[in-house]
């Protein structure tokens, strides 16, 4: 017998290193479902409505409206605060049975600001903004020492206004010559920058002290009705900085309804809008970041009843929008990533009428991949391979041409793997290259085709040794002529006939 030959190793498997289907560019907010909670009110409080509606504010109004913005909405304070009107207007009537009480306007305005911390102003605390817990604690800070002063200063006849800058607040007081600064967190805080002279009793100069003038050169003035706003807009941020945002937006949409239509004619145009929040457009802040909070938490779905409830009674189109456009991606990525193809396309057509046209088309996109991924992975047979090209040809307009071939080359190459697994790779080629020329050049077939190439080489030589390896010395040369016919001039086979023909001659 003559020399026995080694098989040939297959290498169906080594094009697939060439090729990866992936998911791509997708947004995902990962996060676990926190227990659902009823959503916040989007009723504004009747006394919001109430307090907008009032012509004009006598000192009376902004103590009580300042005690419903300090109070509202928060645990215990309701009912703390039913005797603090009362304690505003004997502490006025105190203040201005003073004997003592300047006549001169300006003079009269650093005597409430001695007042007010005299009588109620104990420790500055950054946060602590409410009128309420001041009375309770003598705790306070820029916003809420300057509504005190703004209730006391206009009980004794002042002409005051708020001021705000990008982090501060205080007070002016218009003594018909000129404003006045007064920085109501500090007892000397009037007119500061100023000196103060301090005598003793028979008027001798004992010293001096000096508030220094803070950086109020990028100020906003508002009213003080606007400053009263303020509460609510420190207790919001004081809440959204614990991540309580569902507790946040029922205050914010108090400021809102409170500040409707209310604008100070004499303040307006100055009005820097960075310092003081567009009170409309700071509750649809807080409303999407509240709606955030639920995407963050994995409750996607929830963000979208949200999104629909919150933006039909507070509509903002491009950012509901946005919102709602992410909300959707996050929760049809979900169900993508968790193999639930029909529940993305579920909830996308649920939603569509929340979309614009192009989100529609984007997510659309979106879940068809997913769609198309699912369906050209679960191939069986050849009939199925090309329902899903078909399918994928219609999809071009919706997915991009990229996209498209990256889909379709993985069903090729899948197809060609089946039939190379059942039916050799002689048929693997033929489809593959009955592709190339259906739909063009491409380096990913071209490269299956060559791997296929080299199995059908494998397999003609094993077929022949095994022939060869038995003494079927007349077989073999059959067989390998034929082989030559197929691959013509290729050197193993060309190889393997000049073995058989030299076994032939000996025998």
């Amino acid at each position: 017998m003559g020399t026995m030959l080694q098989s040939m190793p297959m290498k169906t498997k080594r094009f697939m290193r060439f090729f990866a289907l992936t998911l791509s560019g997708l947004v995902f907010i990962s996060g676990l479902s926190a227990q659902t909670a009823p959503f916040p009110s989007l009723d504004p409080d009747p006394r919001a409505m109430e307090f907008a509606q009032r012509g004009t504010y006598s000192w009376q109004d902004i103590g009580e409206i300042a005690l419903w913005a300090s109070s509202v909405g928060a645990a215990g304070a309701t009912t703390a605060a039913v005797s603090y009107p009362a304690l505003i207007k004997n502490a006025a009537a105190e203040l201005l049975a003073m004997p003592e009480l300047p006549a001169d306007t300006k003079e009269r305005g650093e005597f409430v600001l001695t007042f007010v911390h005299q009588r109620f102003l104990k420790g500055y605390v950054e946060h602590q903004t409410r009128l309420d817990e001041l009375f309770r604690t003598g705790r306070y800070n820029c916003v809420s020492s300057a509504v005190l002063y703004a209730i006391f200063a206009t009980a004794a006849g002042l002409d005051v206004r708020g001021v705000m800058t990008k982090d501060h607040a205080f007070i002016t007081v218009n003594t018909g010559a000129e404003r006045i600064d007064v920085e109501t967190t500090n007892p000397i805080g009037f007119e500061p920058g100023n000196r103060r002279e301090f005598h003793d009793g028979f008027g001798k100069l004992t010293g001096f002290a000096y508030v220094p003038a803070r950086n109020y050169r990028d100020r906003t003035q508002i009213s003080q009705l606007e400053l009263v706003s303020l509460i609510l807009t420190n207790r919001v941020s004081e809440l959204e900085s614990r991540n309580r945002y569902g507790e946040a937006v029922p205050l914010a949409i108090n400021r809102a309804a409170l500040l409707r239509d209310r604008r100070d004619p004499e303040t307006a145009d100055s009005r820097n809008p960075a310092f003081f929040a567009d009170p409309q457009r700071d509750m649809t802040d807080r409303l999407l970041n509240y709606g955030s909070s639920l995407m963050k938490s994995g409750q996607e779905a929830r963000a979208l009843e949200w999104a629909a409830l919150a933006g039909g009674r507070y509509p903002d189109e491009t950012r509901w929008q946005e919102f709602t456009y992410a909300a959707l991606n996050n929760l049809l990525v979900k169900f993508i990533r968790g193999k639930r193809i029909a529940d993305a396309r579920t909830s996308l057509e649920a939603n569509a009428a929340m979309l614009s046209r192009d989100n529609f088309n984007r997510l659309d996109a979106l879940v068809l991949d997913a769609e198309l991924l699912q369906r050209s992975t679960g191939i069986r047979t050849a009939e199925e391979a090309e329902a899903v090209l078909l399918a994928i040809d219609n999809a071009r307009g919706v997915l991009s041409e990229n996209r498209i071939r990256e889909l379709r080359d993985f069903v090729i190459l899948k197809e060609g793997e089946r039939l190379s697994s059942v039916g050799g790779a002689r048929e693997a080629i033929s489809y593959t290259e009955a592709a190339i020329a259906r739909y063009g050049r491409d380096s990913q077939l071209e490269k299956a085709v060559s791997v296929y190439r080299n199995n059908r080489l494998a397999e003609l030589h094993n077929a022949f040794a095994a022939l060869y390896n038995r003494g079927d010395y007349d077989g073999a040369g059959r067989f390998i002529r034929t082989a030559l016919e197929e691959f013509p001039g290729n050197r193993n086979l060309t190889q393997d006939l000049n073995l058989v023909e030299r076994a032939l001659q000996k025998r």
